[in-house]
């Protein structure tokens, strides 16, 4: 059996639990570990403020909270993404107005958005899929214009970049994930990057209950307390190590992806001249991360058949989102603005392939040798 995934797992994650537990005898948030982390996000990614969350759903739900989300405001984002992305404004009461995306990366269309702002949009909330960047240029030029926030969803975006600028530092704020099916895992865990200054502070408050606890630590304060709205977004000191292992190593497991990318790209040419298959598509100015690795079939019927077929064959592979609009949560907190072109037809295509840090060669090329299989013989 090949499968989709398996958590990345370096070798040293054990030994950073170990002196988490043993020799640091600390195992709350904030610790030395979730330090590391923080501090390797700002370095690598010259990013001013990075905060370890629990997930990346509840880094978006923090953005939510700090550009002051109220009952009627409007965000837009694409149909074509994770339900986190919106349940975090959803929240906090907003509605969620769902743009087509681009058929070639997936991403939202940047040419849809203005036509889609109105007296009550707040926000607008670019994903980044499968690590490939949006067109960041046009969308924060659209904000600007209109005084609307950019909050990068880059849960998959990790170490990706646009036009030399890391995924999650483009935007007021960008959300990582570490779920793992990630690049990188703490198994569940994400990140709040931060460029906007003003939100800082209170961020740090958002994180801790509340509470001004972290300019406590830091001597500022001689005792803390309660200070505005917040919750427990801080993850255990042994996420935050089994983490930090990865990122000591991320450049490693990043070229290793790649090379697996790589390689089903240009094994599965031959498929996609003879029409039979799409392949991903990265712009000239973006470099990505090797998230995933997806095949565009013709229709969903077809998708259906070529699922079955690998499954018998020992090879697991699945679709991805649900266009949120059409869900009954997104007709009831949303609605699509403007024509709905590529969102469905492409979701129905959409195929994704065993993709994962330790993926033998071998094992890429039998999915290939199985791929053409199935088209061949039809």
């Amino acid at each position: 059996m090949i499968p989709f995934n398996v958590p990345p797992y370096v070798g040293k994650e054990q030994d950073y639990i170990k002196q988490a537990i043993e020799s640091n005898r600390k195992i709350s948030g904030d610790g030395f570990f979730t330090g590391k982390c923080n501090s390797w996000f700002e370095e690598t990614f010259n990013t001013p403020k990075s905060l370890l969350t629990t997930s990346c759903t509840h880094a978006l739900e923090m953005a939510a909270i700090l550009i002051d989300t109220q009952p009627g405001d409007e965000i837009i984002v694409p149909s074509y993404t994770f339900v986190s992305t919106v349940n975090a404004f959803v929240l906090r009461g907003a509605k969620i107005i769902f743009v087509d995306v681009r058929p070639d990366t997936m991403n939202i269309d940047e040419t849809l958005i203005e036509a889609a702002i109105s007296d009550k949009t707040k926000a607008i909330v670019p994903v980044h899929y499968a690590g490939v960047a949006c067109e960041m240029d046009t969308i924060m030029e659209i904000a600007k214009r209109h005084n609307l926030y950019v909050i990068e969803d880059a849960a998959q975006g990790v170490m990706s970049t646009y036009k030399g600028k890391a995924l999650g530092t483009i935007g007021d704020l960008g959300c990582f994930s570490f779920h793992e099916t990630k690049n990188y895992s703490m198994g569940e865990g994400g990140a709040l990057l931060i460029q906007n200054e003003k939100f800082m502070e209170r961020a740090e408050i958002i994180r801790e209950k509340g509470t001004n606890r972290s300019r406590f630590i830091r001597g500022q304060v001689d005792k803390y307390t309660w200070v505005d709205i917040g919750s427990s977004y801080l993850p255990s000191e042994l996420n935050a190590a089994y983490l930090f292992a990865q990122l000591e190593e991320a450049d490693m497991i990043n070229n290793q992806r790649l090379n697996s990318w790589d390689l089903y790209y240009s094994a599965l040419m031959g498929l996609e001249k003879e029409g039979y298959v799409r392949l991903p598509v990265v712009p000239e100015m973006c470099e990505h991360n090797a998230h995933m690795f997806y095949i565009k079939c013709r229709d969903l019927n077809e998708r259906t058949a070529l699922i079955e077929y690998l499954k018998e064959k020992g090879v697991q592979t699945v679709f991805h989102y649900i266009p949120l609009h059409t869900a009954e949560a997104g007709l009831k907190y949303g609605e699509f603005y403007g024509e709905n072109i590529h969102t469905t037809i492409e979701s129905e295509r959409l195929l994704r392939l065993p993709l994962f840090y330790g993926l033998e060669e071998a094992h890429i090329l039998s999915v290939v040798d199985l791929l053409k299989s199935f088209y061949f013989k039809r």
